[in-house]
């Protein structure tokens, strides 16, 4: 039987300096392509860790960004950890970091600094705004990009005002941003080009997936008006209710707005002239929409959706998480995953966006507990295992006093 064939990145090795959302969710997919990625984290580990729902002390939160890594603890606030952690980049391909600018200078590990360490090395930082500019030096959370970056100001209606989305999403685009330019910058140094910084901020990415409200408002000097569920420049489209519940239909040409009506039993609007055409669609469309909930009182969610599509109409329905989850669709594209974790028995998670027909990803670690994993990590960077064992001590060490010092910060009773 032959050797399964190497992942995409198979053979890279990452040091990852990340923590929280942004950086992590980077770095979990270069080591989703196949990367080996070593998350290095300070004396009690990244600080999600702690947060969350958690299941015999695994914080779900942590397991979401952080599968097929390994974990080293050191304290990267004493000369001793940042040797270390110089010997590891030493040997690495790529280094991973989203802490504010200025701060790995801080710790000594300067642009000149890591060019001596490896020459080679490809640098990958994730922060708010950019590293130059007058807000590099702010601290930024998903909540402010998402307000900064004008995405916020799309969401909603006049009558709501900007509303935030649910998920982090400034933090999971800048981290997909940041895992393209990575494994941009590793084919551009193959192809025979310097090994380079690679940067991407979460208001940037923010902006960069506005797309044509952008391009618009470069084109007009106006904003766009925040439509809520409706399209701002296509009617009908939206969230319509079928005698069950809602359903969203999205006919994005004149076309599909056919059939669509048509199935409704409602095609002789189009001779309306209200409804003639797309432009004066968009001017009565809360007449149109009413006329549409009208017709689909007249059966369920399932009926409707399934005609719909039968006709060349997308629509689907509204689901929960748990329904999107437990979908058959899902199901057959094999995005939850169970997977054995030490100690815990098999444990869910979302599996993978990207289908590669000859090198399907894989789960080759389970998220790790701090520290696991390490011993073979120093070993690849050439510690032998009287330094390993040293190492092991003076973390352990070092996390009695972490937990002495939370003690002592602790409010008294």
């Amino acid at each position: 039987m032959s050797a399964p064939a190497p992942l995409p990145l198979s053979g890279v090795r990452v040091i990852d300096l990340t923590r929280i959302l942004s950086g992590p969710f980077c770095s979990m997919i270069l080591g989703d392509l196949g990367a080996e990625v070593v998350k290095i984290e300070t004396p009690g580990g990244d600080p999600v860790r702690k947060q969350g729902h958690r299941v015999e002390g695994l914080s779900w939160y942590f397991a979401g960004f952080n599968r097929n890594k390994s974990s080293v603890e050191l304290d990267l606030r004493n000369p001793e950890g940042v040797a270390v952690l110089e010997r590891l980049l030493a040997g690495a391909d790529i280094l991973t970091e989203n802490f504010r600018p200025g701060i790995l200078d801080r710790m000594g590990l300067t642009e000149e600094r890591l060019r001596q360490i490896n020459p080679e090395l490809i640098v990958v930082s994730v922060n708010g705004y950019g590293s130059d500019g007058p807000y590099a030096d702010r601290p930024a959370f998903d909540f402010i990009a998402q307000a900064m970056s004008g995405y916020m100001a799309t969401n909603g209606t006049p009558d709501t005002g900007p509303l935030r989305t649910a998920p982090p999403i400034t933090d999971v685009v800048a981290g997909l941003y940041a895992a393209l330019g990575a494994v941009a910058a590793l084919r551009g140094r193959e192809n025979g080009g310097p090994a380079q910084r690679v940067e991407a901020s979460m208001m940037m990415s923010m902006m960069s997936m506005l797309a044509y409200l952008t391009s618009n408002a470069l084109a007009t000097g106006r904003d766009p008006v925040p439509t809520g569920n409706d399209h701002p420049i296509a009617s009908p489209y939206g969230l319509f209710r079928a005698s069950d519940g809602d359903i969203a239909v999205a006919p994005s040409t004149d076309r599909i707005v056919e059939k669509f009506l048509g199935e409704l039993g409602l095609g002789h609007l189009l001779t309306d002239p209200r409804f003639a055409s797309n432009e004066v669609r968009l001017r009565h469309r809360a007449e149109l929409n009413a006329l549409i909930n009208e017709a689909l009182a007249h059966d369920t969610q399932e009926g409707w959706i399934t005609r719909l599509n039968a006709a060349g109409v997308p629509s689907g329905r509204v689901q929960s998480v748990t329904e999107a989850l437990a979908d058959p669709q899902v199901a057959a594209q094999d995005m939850v995953l169970r997977v054995p974790h030490e100690g815990r028995g098999e444990v869910g998670m979302i599996g993978f966006p990207v289908k590669f027909s000859k090198t399907p990803l894989q789960v080759r670690h389970p998220t790790p507990e701090l520290g696991a994993g390490g011993r073979d990590a120093l070993r690849t960077a050439g510690f032998d295992e009287a330094e390993i064992d040293a190492l092991v001590a003076a973390r352990r060490a070092g996390r009695r006093n972490h937990l002495r010092r939370c003690r002592n910060r602790a409010p008294q009773p």
